[in-house]
């Protein structure tokens, strides 16, 4: 499934302000509703509601091919996440490394972002 980007300054900045918060050893979550779902579900070629997800590394964890790699699992992660739970859709989702992240394995970041999502309420059960 594509993955749609939050690609605008201000949607990071009301995700950290107002979004419920779940902060875990490798990723902290940001997760809130998404005022433009009902757009977006219309515009989606099968209708469905999707979440719009950003991906964000400081520099202070590393260089860019750090940065890179930790994004790259996050966002494996992620994909791993929706793949085998029932995650709810209409959202706006930041998820922000930490230091752990650098290092991390995919399935360490998998099990840290279920437990934030569980934390944020964003797993169906």
């Amino acid at each position: 499934m594509k993955l749609y980007a939050i690609t605008e300054n201000h949607l990071f900045s009301k995700a950290y302000a107002k979004g419920k918060k779940a902060i875990t050893h490798t990723v902290c979550v940001y997760v809130l509703p998404d005022y433009h779902a009902s757009r977006l579900q219309r515009a989606h070629p099968l209708k469905l509601r999707i979440n719009r997800v950003g991906f964000t590394v400081t520099k202070k964890l590393g260089g860019a091919p750090l940065r890179n790699r930790a994004k790259r699992v996050m966002r494996e992660a992620y994909y791993k996440a929706q793949k085998e739970y029932n995650v709810k859709t209409g959202q706006l989702v930041v998820i922000a490394a930490r230091g752990a992240a650098t290092k991390a394995k995919t399935d360490e970041v998998f099990k840290d972002l279920t437990e934030a999502f569980r934390k944020t309420g964003m797993i169906i059960e």
